[in-house]
């Protein structure tokens, strides 16, 4: 099948259309495009759990780190008051993971406005082409009933004023078969009516559904670069409640990060099986859903020579019957107006009905052309298959970097939170600086006294 203009599938999509799928009893699945199938939905959701498995292992690794260094950490000497070996360079290496986490917070921002850039492009097609639908609608419509009530009106009162010249009715009737067979081949035209799919829905609920995905990845960059901040700032700071706070909330950061890696690796995937060979599957659900036949379905989504119109023939003969009551009205014109002057007024009117019909006409022509709509379809594809997908890959790549920042800072904080002087209250309340030792009385000599004259040490 012909591919939409200016629309091929990208390397991206290729990559990941030849990854390998399974189901859950590890079968091989085909990579063609079929939610609707139980083994496909099953590889799709073993895709997203190998985003589980990694949260799981992450876990576990922090954990076991974590026991480790709080358990099995050597004695310090009494009185030692040096830091341990290697100190400064975990918390470097904690400063350096959260500056990665930054940056993958920039790349996440970045791949969250692509990705919605290609859904509003999505969006925008289909109001476009729920617009071109609409307007062939009331095209025919609003043709139809103006060609009702010339018949109704202007052509009942022709026969009538000229009923004393058979042949003069007979050209009148004439004319009247012509605009009834006009109006019957145009009511064919308005495929889309009484279709129950809508583009304008589907559109509203793809606005619908992007809103809130779009807001909730943006609460999720600004809590991740929030943590990340204040990670720093308490590290900065040596504040240890804000470090064990952040400590917790890049936990939390940590399993959403996780669990969107999860749903972007499965949307990518699905993405690309559907961006891989999109026509079939257009075809197969448009057809099941609006009831349409499938040469009206293939000429408007392929749009190439090898389909024909599937209205060319209405139109033929719309064509030609618009120009069999022109020439009538002109020999009724010709012929009756000398007779019956009474005549020329439903004849003005009825040349009126014809030239706006014959402009009606002219618009059908060029709306029931497949490259409006055929224009629309590729443009929804380059929006969901190119810019979304695209946008989806950066956000992965975003979850990644974040899930590795996130559980470097975690292993590495416990180790700096380590480094921290001490906090002694005492020191607080005799208002001396909180990181400043405390003076034993014990360990360093006690200035004499200097006595003034006259005055006597007292003994205590």
């Amino acid at each position: 099948m012909g591919a939409p203009p200016g629309y091929r599938p990208s390397a991206w999509v290729h990559l990941l259309h030849q990854l390998p799928r399974a189901d859950f009893q590890l079968r091989p699945v085909p990579s063609g495009f079929a939610p609707q199938e139980q083994e496909y939905q099953q590889a799709l959701l073993l895709v997203a759990a190998l985003a589980g498995l990694g949260l799981g292992l992450s876990l576990i690794f922090i954990a076991v780190y974590l026991i480790r260094f709080c358990c099995c950490r050597p004695p310090e000497p009494p009185g030692a008051k040096s830091p341990p070996p290697g100190g400064g360079c975990v918390t470097w290496s904690c400063i350096a993971a959260l500056l990665v986490g930054c940056a993958g917070i920039g790349i996440g921002f970045y791949g969250n406005s692509e990705t919605s850039d290609g859904v509003s492009q999505l969006s925008s097609a289909l109001l476009h082409a729920n617009h071109t639908l609409s307007a062939i609608d009331h095209l025919v419509l609003e043709t139809v009933e103006r060609l009702g009530e010339a018949v109704r009106t202007e052509l009942t009162s022709l026969e009538e004023v000229l009923a004393q010249r058979t042949e003069l009715v007979a050209a009148a009737r004439g004319a009247r078969r012509q605009a009834e067979a006009v109006t019957q081949q145009l009511q064919g035209l308005a495929f889309w009516r009484g279709v129950p799919l809508s583009p304008l829905q589907v559109a509203e609920d793809v606005s619908f559904v992007e809103e809130y995905r779009w807001l909730a990845y943006v609460l999720l960059l600004l809590l991740e670069l929030l943590v990340c901040l204040f990670t720093l700032l308490g590290l900065a700071k040596q504040s240890k409640w804000l470090v064990i706070v952040m400590a917790v909330m890049s936990l939390l950061v940590l399993v959403l990060s996780w669990g969107s890696m999860g749903l972007e690796a499965a949307t990518a995937v699905g993405l690309s099986d559907f961006c891989s060979s999109p026509d079939t599957y257009i075809l197969n659900l448009t057809e099941e859903e609006t009831g349409l036949d499938s040469d009206i379905l293939n000429y408007y989504f392929l749009c190439n020579q090898a389909v024909s119109n599937p209205f060319q023939q209405r139109l033929t003969l719309s064509q030609r019957a618009l120009a069999n009551i022109h020439s009538q009205l002109q020999g009724l014109e010709r012929e009756a107006v000398p007779q019956f002057p009474d005549a020329q007024k439903p004849l003005l009117s009825l040349e009126e009905t014809l030239n706006v019909t014959e402009g009606n006409f002219h618009q059908l022509v060029a709306l029931l052309h497949c490259r409006g709509l055929h224009k629309d379809y590729g443009a929804a594809l380059r929006g969901l298959c190119e810019d979304a997908l695209e946008g989806l890959l950066l956000l992965l790549l975003f979850s990644l970097l974040s899930a590795g920042a996130l559980a470097t800072a975690l292993c590495s904080l416990p180790r700096a939170w380590a480094l921290f002087p001490p906090r002694n209250p005492s020191a607080l309340c005799s208002g001396s600086h909180p990181s400043e030792p405390l003076l034993h009385a014990g360990l360093e000599p006690v200035t004499p006294t200097r006595s003034f004259p006259g005055g006597r040490r007292r003994s205590h």
